[in-house]
């Protein structure tokens, strides 16, 4: 006789439920821009990230007795946070390939919505069907099945791919693509809130384990898993999927009924403040860490001019977007660090080395003779250094530290792919929100200006000031 193994012997073999409900809470990472997965909704002037993912993943943090616990980050990263313990599941509309399945453990399919295009309406006789897509140029979000598929499965395609699925359907109403794959419950959300819009299903050859969507847990979550998929197969049983989508669809229309950019503007206000912290603070450390490295590239210690070289021209290599990721889920293995303190250390890392070259450029660019004369009168290095080379040498650099700060405030908005609501954070999300592509950005781009026009103007103000002092 087979005896079946119970939960209490399935759950023994690891301690990722344990973990779960000894520290009380569990963490979903999720990329809001995805309706009717997951979406944010401005309900009584306060943020609610909701969807059909979100309320499958409150029941089964109900059934486990913790509360639920919502990271939001850029689609692309959130496996890669459950990978480093920076959340405990993912669940973002995740298709559970054998290419992810190596990385993460999933749970059992939980949805299987089938695959479909978007098209502009006015292409809606020319794209009938799948067929008609050959030789076109399809989108889809970088890194998804939907990518793939259109790659291997559609002749003579062009696909190019995007993070973000409202850049993509902006660029499919601008006529960069012609259709994007996506999944059919979002398209449907997209044509029923966009009048420009139309859909078609795809024909594609569908392996249902693979293109339905799973939740995804760190690799050895065995007992987590078991526990969840006990959930799913009750959600499933009593038909709670077609509930949480019917929820998903009223939160949608609450969202659609003022699309209106000022109905918005706490989101904006939300992301020119942590914008303004980021760069604030990194302006600060950045000075502070460039005039330290500029100074040690100038020693005569070949070791102490060594590490600043290495560090400079290390940091000046790599992309700004890579040391973030790095920061937050590379140091984040051994330590915990919050989304905003990752961004801040980061972007300032990054500064650092650029206002060291700015100093040392400063530095070199003062007379000789400033040096001699300031020795003639007894004055050590430091305070030759202190009095004499840096103020000369800060009248002629300031136009140059000047478009490092007016730069560091556009490039900061790179720590949007942590889930650091900043501007560019914000957004996406109004652009998910309220189905419009263009209008969300160019209040953006006109606040990004205001904000350089101003700083630019006060740089200005003491350059003036510097180059009439005596």
């Amino acid at each position: 006789m087979t005896i079946q193994p119970t939960h209490q012997t399935a759950y023994a073999a690891d301690q990722s439920l344990q973990k779960i409900k000894d520290k009380g809470t569990i963490v979903m990472a999720t990329s809001p821009d995805y309706p009717p997965y997951e979406f944010e909704v401005n309900h009584d002037g306060k943020d609610h990230i909701v969807g059909m993912d979100v309320d499958i993943m409150k029941k089964v943090a109900k059934d486990l007795g913790v509360k639920l616990v919502i990271k939001s980050m850029s689609f692309d990263s959130v496996l890669v946070a459950v990978e480093t313990g920076k959340a405990d599941v993912a669940m973002s509309g995740i298709n559970p390939t054998p290419a992810r399945r190596q990385s993460v453990d999933f749970s059992e399919i939980y949805y299987n919505g089938g695959q479909s295009f978007l098209i502009d309406k006015t292409d809606a006789a020319k794209y009938k069907t799948q067929a008609n897509l050959a030789n076109k140029t399809i989108g889809a979000q970088t890194g998804t099945l939907q990518y793939n598929l259109a790659k291997q499965k559609i002749p003579g395609a062009t696909v190019k791919g995007m993070d973000k699925s409202t850049d993509l359907v902006l660029a499919l109403k601008t006529h960069k693509i012609d259709a994007l794959g996506i999944e059919t419950p979002s398209a449907e959300a997209y044509v029923k809130n966009d009048p420009d819009l139309a859909m078609i299903k795809s024909s594609y050859p569908l392996n249902k384990n693979e293109t339905g969507s799973a939740m995804a847990f760190k690799k050895g979550s065995d007992s987590l898993v078991t526990a969840v998929n006990k959930s799913i197969n009750e959600i499933k049983a009593k038909g709670l999927v077609n509930n949480y989508l019917a929820d998903a669809g009223k939160y949608m229309k609450v969202n659609t009924v003022n699309t209106s950019m000022w109905h918005y503007w706490s989101y904006f206000a939300k992301g020119i403040e942590y914008t303004l912290i980021i760069s604030a603070i990194s302006v600060v450390i950045g000075v502070l860490l460039g005039t330290l490295l500029a100074l040690m590239r100038f020693s005569k210690s070949k070791i102490i001019h060594a590490i600043a070289v290495a560090y400079i021209e290390f940091v000046r290599g790599t992309p700004l977007m890579v040391q973030v990721l790095f920061v937050y889920f590379g140091i984040g293995i051994i330590v915990n660090l919050p989304a905003l303190l990752s961004g801040i250390i980061a972007v300032s890392l990054n500064s650092g080395a650029y206002v060291a070259e700015i100093i040392r450029g400063g530095i070199n660019s003062v007379a000789k003779g400033q040096t001699e004369a300031s020795a003639s009168l007894g004055l050590n290095k430091t305070d030759t250094m202190r009095f004499v080379v840096l103020p000369q040498a800060l009248k002629n650099i300031w136009p140059a530290l000047g478009n490092e700060f007016v730069s560091l405030i556009k490039e900061s908005s790179i720590v949007s792919i942590i889930g650091v609501t900043d501007l560019i954070y914000q957004l996406n999300i109004v652009r998910a929100d309220t189905y419009r592509g263009v209008m969300p950005v160019f209040v953006a781009m006109i606040i990004y200006f205001i904000i350089t026009f101003i700083l630019t103007r006060i740089l200005n103000h003491y350059e003036g000031k510097m180059k009439h002092a005596k």
